[in-house]
């Protein structure tokens, strides 16, 4: 937030910019290059609205429209608020536009300020997700018809989950004359969209991260502020007690020429230390509460509690005062630079200020506040939500109304998919004391439920571990928490300890079908966990649809048929796709959009293991559009490695290695999803090379896959290393390898998966001459493809016969079974 001069300093320190001429060079760069995408990041006061002013006013800029929006630290922010901000200011600019785009109309109730430059609301849609898809649509339509456009939201980290998604989809689908900078703290981590801001079609987003400044600029900031030269002592002094962040150095020079008698610079830097520092904001506040009277600073200490916000009528209502004295009493806070005016609103003049003054008030004053604005709120005096409620009431240490309304928010946030904010209050609730055990286990299965479709996995584990661990509960309760906690494990990537773990729940679950179909079928999927046999898991899928019978519940049964479609398609049997077209066309799975999503996108990967790419290319395009549609961003990582996967399958590899390597690393949301990318980045390596570095990440695949028995990365992985070895005439090596990946195979029961490390090791064996071995084999491969569709273990078969005919100098008939074998391979458009 923009600092503002107050008496007593002899310049506004906003003039003046100090270093950062690299930070200045990037943003530049980024306007020049549009359409580009730049984050401006580091913590507070370190000169990020700053940097972006003086970015604004540069020349080759300063000519530019430009649309500037501010979130807002709320506890609940409004979702799009500070796009929507930036739209007000448009006004006249779209007057004499060529006929707008119908979509804008979407924007009309958001923004009645433009409203009438806008074409007319279209029919609201009955889907939340697709509503929210088609204003994202008109807000990027409205930023691409600004155009050339600069579009700068401040302080990003405080933004709604809405604003986020937004973002991530605007860096998708960039107009080609617009500039995003964006500014956000880093305190609290990296923010959610990096990911998406790496992967924009237009470029990876210009990062511009700002430091404190080292000891000269601090020395330059300084003398340039007050107008005079500091000696190096009080130089490295005032560097030393403000860490180089530029807001901390203006608070002290502030102090310091309002407690200095003569006006002037310290001649020795202890001078400096009489400012109480090393919290150096903190004191300066301090020191400025202590000139308000005991009026002004209750109703400033109210202020901090209620928000960043001063409401007047709120402020009158906790603190019993009149709107006169309200007044007064915020007048004389401003005069002395704690608060500021910003849109018409009485404001902190930025977050540290609200926090140091929030920090000032005693313990006791802070509860009895908080009890104050909660009330307050529910009469009425203000804008309640479940959200503020909760916060008070858990500030205000009233743990019974906290958790009633903890659990009402964590409900409201579902409704409106916001999974994450949803498991945060069931924490918080989760921690308050003295909560019933029926409430805790209420609460605890609650948020197992939520955790699930949220995106912060490694958050909730131990949470949910940690329940399981310290509560006592009845048997249905722990049963179902146990299967979420088991759904988490496999989501991290970690399958077989998520598969026990879902086992372990099903004795809990006697008595409730509905959860007990839903853990059978999962139980039931084949493609993850490698020492179950593919009859346990169809045993577990007819336990799935008898529990799901019982239970009654469709959304139930529809789970169970979607699993049953994946388990007969990975087997290659025909029938799967009879089943997966009428559950498409069926209405159950059309009206359930996450459900039809993520059955799209698991089927699309089966398809790829039986070779049926023209079928995992529709599924794949289906999974992608009905996830954005849905809004669902917990998919978008799947949906980019299948997508990833389907353009290896077809040959299409202009661009996929890069692709590849943003896939999987750090801010991999699933665990198992960063090992199949790591997969597919050593295919693409043995190809293309070096052979050494993709050796190395099938080998980190193997030993990952071992250790957490997840059998669809560890057959390929072990192939992979065998086709390897077997380029570089290592045979035995070849061989071992290729015999460890037949033999999960054989544990797993599933034949239709045998195909390239058969092929590898029919290869191996008899790259000397005939091998009774490489015979065998072959037939128990043969055998256990019987009945089944799957063109690529069907070509597998067709080739192994082929090498052990010409390893038996069965030139001709060697020649036509490999040539049966590329006749299927081309047929269907594998590579």
């Amino acid at each position: 937030m923009p600092l503002e001069p107050r008496t007593g300093l002899p310049d506004d320190p906003a003039g003046v910019l100090v270093g950062r001429r690299e930070e200045l060079a990037l943003l530049q760069a980024a306007v020049a290059a549009s359409p580009s995408l730049a984050l401006v990041e580091g913590e507070a006061g370190i000169g990020k609205s700053r940097l972006v002013r003086e970015l604004l006013a540069a020349p080759g800029v300063a000519g530019r429209r430009t649309l500037v929006g501010q979130c807002e630290q709320l506890q609940e922010p409004l979702p799009l608020s500070p796009l929507l901000d930036a739209f007000r200011q448009v006004g006249g600019a779209l007057v004499g536009a060529d006929a707008p785009n119908p979509v804008l109309g979407a924007l009309a109730p958001l923004v009645p300020e433009i409203s009438a430059w806008l074409p007319p609301p279209p029919p609201a849609l009955a889907d939340q997700g697709a509503e929210r898809y088609r204003v994202f649509r008109a807000a990027a339509a409205l930023l691409d018809g600004l155009g050339p456009l600069v579009l700068v939201l401040e302080d990003v980290h405080w933004a709604d989950p809405v604003t986020f998604d937004f973002l991530a989809f605007l860096a998708a689908h960039l107009p080609p004359r617009l500039t995003v900078v964006l500014t956000a703290r880093t305190e609290n981590g990296r923010l959610p969209i990096r990911e998406a801001l790496a992967r924009a079609p237009s470029g990876a987003a210009r990062i511009v991260a700002l430091g404190p400044l080292n000891r000269t600029e601090v020395g330059q900031l300084a003398g340039r502020i007050l107008h005079a030269d500091l000696s190096a002592g009080v130089t490295d002094r005032l560097h030393e007690r403000t860490g180089g962040i530029p807001l901390m150095v203006e608070e002290v020079l502030r102090t310091l020429m309002d407690g200095s008698a003569s006006g002037g610079i310290p001649a020795r830097p202890e001078a400096l230390d009489d400012l109480a520092v090393p919290a150096v904001l903190r004191e300066v506040v301090g020191q400025r509460l202590l000139i308000l009277d005991d009026d002004a600073r209750q109703v400033l200490n109210a202020a901090a509690v209620l928000g960043p916000v001063a409401d007047d009528r709120l402020l009158a209502e906790v603190t019993e005062r009149g709107p006169g004295e309200i007044a007064r009493s915020l007048t004389s806070a401003q005069a002395l630079g704690l608060l500021h005016e910003q849109g018409g609103h009485t404001c902190f003049r930025h977050a540290l200020a609200r926090q140091a003054v929030y920090e000032s008030v005693p313990a006791a004053e802070r509860r009895w506040l908080h009890l104050r604005a909660a009330r307050a709120l529910e009469s009425g005096a203000g804008t309640p939500t479940e959200a503020k409620l909760a916060h008070h009431y858990r500030l205000a240490g009233r743990d019974q109304e906290f958790v009633r309304h903890a659990e009402a928010a964590a409900e409201a946030a579902l409704v409106h998919g916001n999974d994450a904010t949803a498991a945060r209050f069931l924490l918080q609730a989760l921690g308050a004391r003295d909560v019933p055990r029926a409430d805790r286990v209420r609460l605890a299965l609650k948020l197992g439920r939520a955790a699930i479709d949220g995106l912060a996995h490694a958050e909730a584990l131990p949470i949910v571990a940690g329940l399981l661990a310290t509560e006592r509960l009845p048997a249905a309760a722990r049963g179902e928490l146990r299967f979420a906690h088991g759904r988490l494990l496999r989501q991290s990537g970690d399958a077989r300890a998520g598969h026990l773990e879902i086992e372990n729940a099903l004795g809990d679950l006697t008595d409730e079908p509905a959860v007990l179909g839903r853990a059978l079928a999962v139980l039931a999927a084949p493609e993850t966990v490698t020492d179950r046999h593919m009859r346990e898991h169809a045993a577990r899928c007819d336990e799935a649809v008898a529990a799901a019978r019982r239970s009654g519940d469709r959304g139930v049964d529809l789970a169970v048929r979607i699993t049953r479609a994946g388990l007969v398609l990975e087997q290659g049997r025909p029938e799967s796709w009879s089943l997966i077209d009428g559950l498409l066309s069926g209405s159950d799975l059309r009206t359930s959009s996450r459900e039809r999503a993520r059955a799209c996108l698991n089927w699309a990967q089966a398809a790829l293991h039986v070779g049926r790419l023209d079928r995992a290319e529709a599924l794949l395009a289906e999974g992608r559009r009905v996830s954005e549609q849905a809004d669902y961003l917990r998919l978008a990582e799947v949906v980019d490695l299948v997508a990833a996967a389907v353009d290896h399958a077809a040959g299409r590899w202009d661009g996929l290695i890069g692709r590849v390597r943003r896939m999987g690393g750090n801010d991999a949301t699933f665990g198992a999803a960063s090992l199949d990318a790591r997969l597919l980045h050593g295919s693409l390596l043995a190809a293309i090379g070096p052979a050494e570095e993709a050796a190395t990440c099938f080998s980190e695949v193997v030993a990952v896959a071992e250790r957490v028995g997840a059998v669809w990365p560890l057959i390929a992985a072990r192939t992979a290393l065998a086709r390897l070895q077997l380029t570089a005439d290592d045979l035995e090596g070849a061989a071992a390898h290729a015999r460890a990946a037949v033999a999960d195979i054989r544990t797993k029961g599933n034949w239709v998966w045998g195909a390239a490390p058969v092929v590898c090791l029919v290869e191996a064996v008899n790259a000397r001459g005939p091998d009774g071995e490489a015979a065998a084999l072959v037939d128990e491969f043969e055998t256990g493809l019987d009945g089944t569709d799957a063109p690529r273990a069907r070509a597998a078969l067709l080739t192994a016969r082929g090498v052990i005919a010409r390893a038996d100098d069965r030139a001709d008939e060697a020649e036509a079974l490999l040539g049966s074998a590329r006749r299927v391979l081309m047929d269907e458009g594998l590579h």
